[in-house]
């Protein structure tokens, strides 16, 4: 089985090739080639614009009896998008560019004019001085002076100028200067302005605090000439701890809930037995004729008593 990728062929040991015919083609033979338009252009027929860069489908062939240092020119035909007008354009390797040949009209080509107008009078004034050297000192005094009155134009603009503006530069730089060191300055006195007021407002409140610490004790002191039992020290204590009341208790609340609930409660009174009733009374006519220091130790134990609960409400 021979193989399907082939690289060496089998030549007989009788081949000639000279005796292959030879495919003999039209030297204006034309090619169907893909391009862009070199240049922008104006079709002549529908004046359709068609800009640089624009893809036409068109055809090529070698320009007979022209070429340039033995360069070949070729020519392209193209059809207008419009009306399908044909336009054609060849190559200008003298000027690496493309020339218009029929169609259209090129545009936007101010520019190259010019530049060819330059290149021709340059062309001229250099044969001119060729052949003829009085021309060539009249060109040298002519461009020289040009040259000197294109100077002294030049130099009156530049007086014109400073009597117009006379700006003094290290007078600008001095004023900004100055500027930069009064708002410094300011800034500063602003900050040492707010410092002192902070400072002051700060002491106001420790003066505060430190005054309503003192007033304190002073507002809830007991006055021993008022006083008329002696019961009446306890109350005054607790009615002062329950007046004077801790930062957290006034966000918080107090702790121990007893006094608050207290009257809420309601104790269940039972009815006593009448035996109970008789030891009672006569348990109190002992009392009162009991003596008086267990009447002072009954009085000592409802004081503690009594300051104990104070202590506990509080805490």
């Amino acid at each position: 089985m021979s193989e399907r990728k082939v690289l060496n062929k089998y030549y007989p040991p009788d081949f000639d090739p000279a005796k292959i015919p030879k495919l003999r083609l039209p030297k204006d033979r034309q090619y169907v080639v893909r391009l862009m338009a070199p240049f922008n252009m104006r079709c002549r027929t529908c004046g359709e614009y068609i800009y640089k860069g624009k893809k036409f489908n068109g055809r090529k062939e070698t320009v007979q009896n022209e070429s340039y240092l033995g360069l070949p020119i070729f020519r392209f035909y193209i059809k207008c998008p419009r009306c399908l007008a044909e336009i054609t354009f060849k190559t200008d390797p003298q000027n690496t560019d493309y020339a218009m040949e029929h169609g259209a009209t090129r545009n936007f080509q101010a520019q190259k004019l010019l530049e060819e107008e330059e290149k021709r009078m340059q062309k001229e004034r250099e044969e001119e001085e060729l052949n003829n050297p009085m021309k060539v000192l009249e060109n040298r005094t002519k461009d020289s002076k040009l040259e000197m009155e294109v100077l002294e134009n030049l130099q009156e603009l530049k007086e014109l100028n400073q009597r117009q503006a006379n700006v003094d530069f290290e007078a600008m730089l001095k004023q900004h200067k100055e500027v930069e060191e009064e708002q410094k300055r300011k800034e500063q006195e602003e900050d040492e302005q707010e410092m002192k007021v902070m400072l002051e407002q700060s002491q106001s409140r420790r003066l505060l605090v430190d005054s309503g610490s003192d007033d304190e004790p002073t507002k809830h002191c007991p006055n021993p000439t008022t006083q008329s039992k002696p019961r009446d020290i306890l109350q005054e204590d607790t009615q002062s701890k329950r007046l004077r009341m801790e930062s957290w208790e006034c966000s918080l609340g107090k702790l121990s809930t007893r006094a608050q609930l207290a009257g809420l409660v309601a104790c269940r009174k039972e009815k006593p037995h009448p035996a109970l009733d008789k030891g009672m009374e006569t348990r109190g006519t002992m009392a009162t004729t009991s003596s008086l220091p267990a009447a002072a130790a009954a009085m000592s134990s409802l004081r503690l008593l009594g300051a104990y609960w104070d202590s506990e409400d509080s805490d």
